[in-house]
């Protein structure tokens, strides 16, 4: 285990960006930001609102991501391991000190999963190319570990596929 870890380490090393490539740290920060839990619940409470046609599945979506968020928090808790040394994104640091499993990353693939199983083909493809691009964003920004984005897509897919299990 003790070598895994070490592997796990350099390699989300090698993926970060260091702060000479400031205009692809500012991208991967809109990436990393565009998963976060509030900007998607207030999207799709905005949505159920505005859009009565699409409300059941504006809660379904959000159901979904309150329960990965609790799964989530109780593994976190239970692991607690600490997130990568580093600067960038003090709020997540001070409100959110453990990493493993990653919340975006099972967010994101939550979403890329309900959006292939339940959205129109352009809305599952975005999401699907999304997701990737937020669970990577998080290593390359120093917030997580490989293994935590890894971890964190499994969770987002298994809880993804089991929703559309309970929907069908």
């Amino acid at each position: 285990m003790k070598r895994w870890m070490e592997w796990d380490v350099h390699i989300s090393e090698r993926l970060r960006i260091d702060d000479s490539r400031s205009w692809v740290k500012r991208g991967a920060a809109i990436f990393a930001h565009s998963g976060d839990s509030w900007f998607w619940l207030l999207g799709l409470i905005l949505v159920g609102f505005f859009f009565p046609s699409l409300r059941q599945l504006a809660l379904l979506y959000a159901g979904a991501i309150l329960f990965l968020a609790v799964l989530v928090l109780g593994i976190k808790f239970s692991v607690r391991r600490q997130r990568p040394q580093g600067e960038w994104g003090a709020i997540y640091r001070r409100t959110d000190p453990h990493s493993f499993p990653s919340g975006h990353a099972a967010r994101a693939t939550l979403l890329a999963v309900l959006g292939i199983g339940l959205g129109p083909p352009l809305w599952g493809f975005a999401l699907t190319l999304w997701a990737p691009l937020v669970s990577l964003s998080r290593v390359a920004l120093g917030l997580h570990y490989l293994s935590d984005v890894l971890a964190g897509a499994l969770l987002g897919v298994l809880v993804g596929v089991l929703s559309l299990w309970w929907l069908s």
